[in-house]
């Protein structure tokens, strides 16, 4: 019986295994080997060099500029989108009056929860392309057009939201206005992921403490983050895995190159340019497996940190 039942187990799993073997672990294992030559992606010719592009990597200016651009967005990325989305789920949740329902969100909270998810049913791209129209320093953009219509800024020098070098707060500026628009486009789908997390806590558990004279910041951090720990853990892996990418956002929003002084450039886009512009594609995928190698020892470490033993309720 357990030999049938294994052999009926491996006869379903075979195709899928070996379509992700083929799809997705091979192409890793080509990229791994090509990046160990000197291929120029055209052409047959390429000359094993071993590890000098990973060499190179750790001597190149850019990549090293464009690494500590994308550690700022692993920070800041997960940290403001799981910060605002706490706060809207719990205010939707169990942040409204208690009456003899018991603890209950705000009024409209269905509502809200639309509103606030509806930019994950769009296209990153669309999202970039309609945050380029606001983001607009020809004086019709929406921020820069309401800044000139009240004398905030001269419409002979508008603000350049998406090529601007100067840095605030020792980052360039154009990156938090890059945050700005991760932040809007993600806290949606995590505040719905929260608010159903929020959902499985027995409302009792809030009444009882609101019994016992505590307030609702209390509630919030004495009751609910405790409790959603495994979830924020998860959401802090998924999110930090957009924070190494972002490549979309900074390919539609930016100037080619990061504009000046290369100021929103990220791995991801110094890898496309070293691939495609410079016919370098070995070194790129060099780029690539340190990439992958990073963010694979990142998300072992975040779960492991964050690991413990799970709480019933």
């Amino acid at each position: 019986m357990r030999h049938g039942v294994a052999r009926f187990v491996t006869g379903f799993l075979a195709l899928p295994v070996a379509l992700y073997l083929f799809y997705v672990v091979w192409p890793f294992a080509q990229a791994a080997g090509y990046s160990l030559t000197d291929w120029g992606g055209y052409s047959d010719r390429q000359e094993f060099v071993g590890l000098d592009n990973y060499v190179r990597l750790l001597s190149d200016e850019l990549i090293r500029k464009a690494f500590w651009h994308n550690v700022f967005f692993l920070i800041t990325v997960p940290l403001f989108t799981i910060g605002l989305a706490l706060f809207l789920a719990f205010l939707l949740n169990v942040g409204g009056r208690e009456d003899r329902a018991g603890i209950r969100g705000v009024f409209g909270s269905g509502l809200y929860k639309v509103v606030f998810f509806f930019p994950q049913v769009l296209s990153l791209v669309v999202i970039a392309v309609m945050w380029q129209q606001i983001y607009r320093t020809d004086g019709q953009g929406l921020i820069n057009g309401l800044l000139i219509k009240v004398g905030l800024v001269d419409a002979d020098n508008p603000i350049a939201f998406t090529a601007d070098p100067e840095p605030f707060l020792g980052v360039p500026a154009v990156l938090w206005w890059l945050l700005l628009i991760a932040v809007w486009s993600g806290a949606g789908f995590y505040m719905v992921l929260f608010s159903a997390a929020m959902q499985s806590i027995p409302k009792d558990i809030y009444e009882a403490a609101l019994l016992d004279g505590a307030s609702r910041f209390h509630t919030f951090f004495r009751i609910t983050l405790p409790l959603l720990r495994d979830t924020i853990s998860v959401a802090w892996v998924y999110l930090g895995f957009i924070a190494l990418d972002m490549y979309a956002l900074v390919f539609v929003m930016t100037p080619s190159q990061g504009g000046p002084d290369h100021a929103s450039e990220i791995f991801a886009s110094v890898l496309n340019f070293t691939a495609f512009q410079k016919g370098q594609f070995g070194y790129a995928c060099a780029m690539g497996v340190a990439l992958a190698i990073f963010t694979i020892l990142l998300a072992a470490a975040q779960l492991r940190i964050t690991r413990r033993e799970r709480i019933e309720y």
